[in-house]
């Protein structure tokens, strides 16, 4: 009997269908090491400036807008921050020219896998070149207080940086005055309300910065603005999922943006740096650009356009800063 050399029992449709398992294999290793390229790479070691409108009711509609940049969680020394970092992340906030800039805790970092300690002392040098017309001021956050709240926050105020626990400051702005309220860490210091708003004597608009943002429901209805880190937006935020993990008592409530609570306004940035694990899914790192409009002025014609003129000055200005520096 003559037997048939070469011959296979694979049947088109079971090669093509070995094909197409094969393709389907390459395609889902490769999705897992792009997506843990992303969140373990790029995505963590990336940077930006976001910019964010607040129309608040109690802002006065005479009142120009005010720009704050928001810092938090600068965390250096965790992976891919550090002070070379951290030196960028400085000229990119000055580079926006914002009227003040609120530092709002944990400068410091504990146990982040891949990380390495950076003294407060190096860090406050590098934070020392902030400039903003308001001033730069700060408060301690959990990290900070874990390590020595006491050297932390000499460390800052050693460079001019004034750190406000539990304190309020007046500051002229334009032709009008607000008051600054710095709060201490709601897990670590002794978040005094109480104390922290004791120098606020008249009806100027008040806003209110702290660590964390599980601070919020006790903040009385006097404040304008909430503002607050801490919580680096979870870090992780998946699809339909949410976010797994968030530091904070109410889970995802306050995890980042702006949120409105019985007409009550909180702002909570993602911050810059990374804890535990150095991981970022879809919450990249960002200094927070504020800025603070009136809801009345907002919605009248001539308001408009006068926020719309000052945003291009200011614009063509930032513009014209970029050139001169990449030219100097």
């Amino acid at each position: 009997m003559n037997q048939v050399k070469g011959t296979s029992n694979q049947t088109p449709g079971s090669a093509i269908r070995k094909l197409w398992l094969r393709l389907i294999g390459i395609s889902i290793i490769g999705a897992i090491l792009t997506v843990g390229l992303w969140a373990f790479w790029w995505e963590p070691a990336s940077f930006s400036i976001q910019q964010y409108e607040l129309q608040l009711q109690q802002w006065p509609s005479h009142s120009e807008e005010l720009r704050i940049a928001v810092l938090a969680d600068l965390r250096t020394g965790s992976p891919f921050n550090d002070l070379e970092k951290l030196e960028s992340i400085v000229r990119s906030t000055n580079l926006e020219e914002p009227d003040l800039i609120l530092l709002a805790g944990d400068f410091v970092i504990h146990g982040v896998v891949g990380g390495t300690f950076v003294e407060p002392e190096l860090s406050a040098t590098v934070l020392k070149q902030l400039h903003a017309p308001l001033g730069v001021y700060a408060v301690l956050g959990n990290h900070d207080w874990w390590l020595d709240a006491a050297r932390v926050r000499k460390a800052l105020e050693a460079v001019d940086i004034p750190v406000l626990e539990d304190q309020s400051r007046k500051l002229k702005f334009k032709d009008g005055t607000f008051w600054l309220v710095g709060v201490s860490d709601y897990w670590e210091g002794p978040h005094d309300l109480k104390k922290a708003l004791a120098g606020v004597n008249d009806a100027d608009p008040v806003i209110l910065f702290t660590h964390n943002p599980d601070l919020f429901p006790e903040v009385p209805s006097s404040v304008a603005l909430t503002i607050a880190g801490h919580t680096h937006g979870g870090q992780v935020a998946l699809p339909v999922v949410g976010r797994p993990i968030v530091p904070s008592k109410y889970g995802e409530r306050y995890a980042s943006g702006h949120i409105i609570e019985h007409d009550q306004h909180l702002f909570v940035t993602s911050g810059i740096g990374t804890s535990i694990l150095p991981v970022r899914f879809r919450v990249p790192p960002e200094v927070s650009l504020v800025s603070i409009v009136s809801a009345d002025a907002k919605k009248s014609l001539v308001g408009r356009l006068t926020q719309v003129g000052t945003s291009a000055i200011r614009t063509i200005k930032r513009q014209v800063s970029r050139v001169k520096e990449q030219l100097s």
